[in-house]
């Protein structure tokens, strides 16, 4: 998911630990954010984990994935019901 067609959010979701978690970003470069908070260079609130892709949206302009974000940063039933499997991905 490369950054020469716009800008992405993305919600990963990890098991790791005793809790599964979700985070929710926006990048222009989805596998490569993956690949920086695997490695420990992501988030402060992601490093010591294993991250998987659970959804991605596209959108034409960082404004626009911004907001996607902030909304869904807030949306806690929509990420449990992707870490549920509910929402096929």
């Amino acid at each position: 998911m490369n950054g020469s067609h716009g800008c992405y959010v993305y919600v990963l979701g990890t098991g790791d630990g005793a809790v599964a978690r979700t985070y929710v970003g926006w990048s222009t470069d989805v596998t490569a954010r993956l690949e920086a908070h695997n490695s420990g260079k992501g988030a402060k609130s992601t490093r010591g984990r294993t991250w998987r892709i659970l959804y991605v949206e596209r959108y034409r302009t960082r404004g626009e994935a911004m907001s996607r974000e902030w909304h869904l940063k807030r949306d806690r039933k929509f990420r449990r019901a992707l870490l549920d499997g509910a929402i096929p991905v």
